[in-house]
């Protein structure tokens, strides 16, 4: 029997206390909890959790992003698998699951609801009735991930109610996406079941669906913020909150994770016990984690801090093991292998012309650091009776290729981005993940997605002479390679396309990879064509 004992400041967020004494594992559990005084500064906590991620968006494994997660603190995540399951099905789901088993983290994953997201695009797969049934039965699957399509909530469409009434079966929480869903539409969300939402654009927006009884997810990711907006919820509703970051790119996940939410709302002066308390336990008891809460008989997960002001994590354990310590990881990923689907052969600049109807045409309008945009509409800058690229306006082509399918590509424009020359393509592109690229000619556009093409998936950047790739063999959305590779190369091609392509965005890559996102309005192009995410229809380039 392995004994181990740690002294310190036990966080105990269950009784609500922190007190001086010795923590006592055996056998990967906790055997005691002694009050007593010792010499230690240091302060034991319970490890923390990610409410709600996308694996995916690392761009790494889960294998790789535990490598990484484990240093910042970080024990489980609640893993919404969304991302693979729209290129997969539900054989990307058992990918994420097999490849999570060989190390010692705690993934918890969900059943996508809305494989694909909408009708409105083409996705590798279909995950219907019969698929989320399968799911739901099965022990490794945790809940009814996140349900994008309100609407079908709201107008009780046949299917989507059956998804909700299975989970209800077999006793598994739903997750909820219902940005800006307020008064009586709020109330119908919730009531049909839904629990959480890491989607609200405001407090009010927030506090109305605490009221109808649902869990607010404060999120601070990589695309999508509105810790500022939401955290004043810490104040008067700590039992209703919880943490998460949603996505999270490799360079930002080396910089930090759950931890520095932590940390942040520390520094804004709310209690650090209830903040941990959020952190910890109350994903816990919302999901029914097999995740330890410093409890005696729990399963040894937890972390030992230096103060908890800095929130520097020194030690990370999980079932008593040792996962990281002084900066470094103990986590050693093994082989994977590389699922994936794609079509998709290259295109020539014929494919993506635009003829000039003498008309005005929609715009997008993308907004830095946010998931919604805007639209307006201008006149178009035709040349020899083609429309092009506007660099002077910023208003660039957009082009989505189906991936899964030989089909043509489907064109739009776009303001925001403030590219000035060469472009940029991905196959990172929510949420079916097909190519998406802007750019300022045809010829470059043609060239960074024929890149993409070539890897099979990846991101891409040209620029005359200069081509660069990060390949993402995996599904087309992640890599195997170690963390910190995948992301000083993705930290070269977004530092490129600033300061050699122009853009003034803070995350290029990023926003472009939700301008296919149909869930999120208001206008966004799809695969199949130009989407009005208000009317929840297709629309024409062409202004009437």
């Amino acid at each position: 029997m392995k004994t181990q004992s740690f002294e310190g400041n036990i966080i105990d967020v269950v009784n609500k206390e922190i007190f001086p004494g010795v923590v006592t594992i055996s056998n990967g559990y906790i055997k005691s909890l002694e009050r007593k005084k010792t010499n230690s500064n240091k302060y034991i906590s319970p490890g923390l959790v990610d409410a709600h991620i996308h694996i995916e968006s690392s761009m790494l494994i889960p294998s790789r992003f535990a490598e990484i997660a484990v240093k910042h603190g970080t024990v489980a995540t609640v893993s919404d698998p969304h991302e693979i399951a729209n290129v997969l099905g539900t054989k990307g789901i058992d990918f994420m699951i097999e490849n999570s088993k060989q190390v010692p983290f705690k993934f918890f994953f969900g059943a996508p609801s809305c494989v694909p997201a909408t009708s409105f695009e083409s996705s590798g797969a279909v995950i219907g009735e019969y698929e989320i049934e399968e799911l739901l039965r099965r022990k490794d699957i945790k809940y009814l991930s996140e349900m994008m399509n309100y609407p079908g909530v709201l107008f009780d469409d046949t299917e989507v109610m059956a998804k909700l009434k299975l989970a209800r079966k077999y006793g598994k929480p739903v997750d909820g996406h219902a940005p800006g869903l307020q008064a009586g539409e709020a109330k119908k969300y919730v009531e049909s079941g839904i629990s959480t939402d890491h989607e609200c654009f405001n407090l009010e927006e927030a506090l109305e669906k605490i009221k109808y009884g649902m869990k607010i997810q404060i999120r601070e990711g990589s695309a999508a913020k509105n810790f500022e907006t939401l955290i004043p919820l810490m104040k008067d509703h700590a039992g209703d909150i919880m943490f998460c970051s949603d996505d999270k790119h490799p360079d930002d996940l080396i910089r930090g994770h759950m931890n520095e939410i932590v940390k942040r709302t520390i520094n804004k002066g709310f209690d650090p016990l209830e903040v941990i308390r959020v952190a910890t336990y109350n994903p816990i008891r919302h999901y029914d984690l097999e995740v330890g809460l410093l409890q005696p008989g729990d399963p040894a997960d937890f972390i030992i801090l230096d103060n908890l002001n800095d929130f520097n994590v020194l030690e990370t354990y999980i079932n008593g093991q040792k996962v990281a310590g002084k900066g470094n990881s103990f986590i050693l990923p093994e082989y994977s292998e590389k699922p994936n689907i794609f079509e998709a052969e290259k295109i020539e600049e014929k494919d993506i012309e635009v003829f000039d109807e003498k008309r005005e045409i929609r715009v997008i309008k993308a907004i830095d650091g946010e998931l919604i945009t805007e639209s307006f509409t201008a006149s178009p800058l035709s040349i020899h009776g083609k429309v092009v690229s506007d660099v002077s306006r910023d208003i660039l082509k957009l082009v989505v290729l189906n991936r899964y399918q030989k089909t043509a590509p489907a064109v739009a424009f776009i303001n925001g981005f403030g590219i000035k020359k060469g472009a940029i393509a991905s196959t990172v592109a929510h949420d079916s993940h097909n190519i998406i690229a802007v750019g300022t000619s045809d010829e470059e556009l043609v060239n960074a997605i024929n890149l993409v093409i070539d890897s099979k998936g990846g991101i891409s950047l040209t620029e005359g002479e200069i081509n660069q790739i990060l390949p993402l063999p995996i599904a087309g959305i992640m890599s195997d390679e170690n963390g910190y590779n995948v992301a000083g190369k993705y930290e070269k091609l977004d530092s490129t396309a600033k300061s050699l392509l122009g853009s003034g965005l803070k995350a290029p890559f990023m926003t472009l990879s939700f301008m296919a996102l149909l869930v999120i309005p208001a206008l966004k192009l799809s695969d199949k064509g130009l989407f009005d995410g208000n009317s929840f229809s297709f629309t024409s380039l062409y202004a009437i």
